[in-house]
Formats: C-alpha cells, structure tokens, sequence
C-alpha cells in the first residue's frame, strides 16, 4: 500500500491511500494543497510522522490503525491540541 502525506494551506494535514501518479493529480483534488510527500508504506509514513510531528494525537502508529482498517480513502491527522496562553 502506498500512502501520501498531503500538507495543506488550511494547516491540516492529510493521510491519503488514494493511488496518485504525481503530486499534480493530488493538487487536483484537493483545494489547498500546498505540499505532498510519498508514496511511502506505512512503515515508512509512521517512521516520518513520529519524527517531524510528535504532537499527533493519538500518536501516529494508533492513527494509522485506525485509518488503515477503516474504508476512508483520506484522513485529517489529529494533534493535541495548543493551549491558548
């Protein structure tokens, strides 16, 4: 399976197993793509979002579970969430 992580301009960030032959066909769908990165495994996409972004929450390895025994196709990634000082 070939995952992407989609950033986005609305500052969400997007887990996708949709078949993408470039990141042109990704920009297509979606409205504020602002950046992409893979195709990876999941593996290989856990690997990255433990490291560029601890604050997933859950963490990344529970939110690819989640997202991979689901029939979703794209997910918005959770974060904790800042607290407003």
């Amino acid at each position: 399976m070939n995952l992407h992580v989609i950033y986005t301009r609305t500052n969400l960030v997007l887990l996708s197993r949709q078949d993408y032959a470039s990141w042109r066909q990704i920009q297509e769908d979606i409205d504020d793509y602002m950046a992409s990165l893979g195709s990876w495994s999941p593996e290989e996409t856990i690997a990255y979002l433990q490291e560029e972004h601890p604050d997933l929450s859950p963490d990344a390895a529970d939110q690819m579970r989640t997202f991979l025994s689901s029939g979703e196709s794209t997910v918005a990634l959770r974060f904790t969430p800042k607290s407003a000082d």
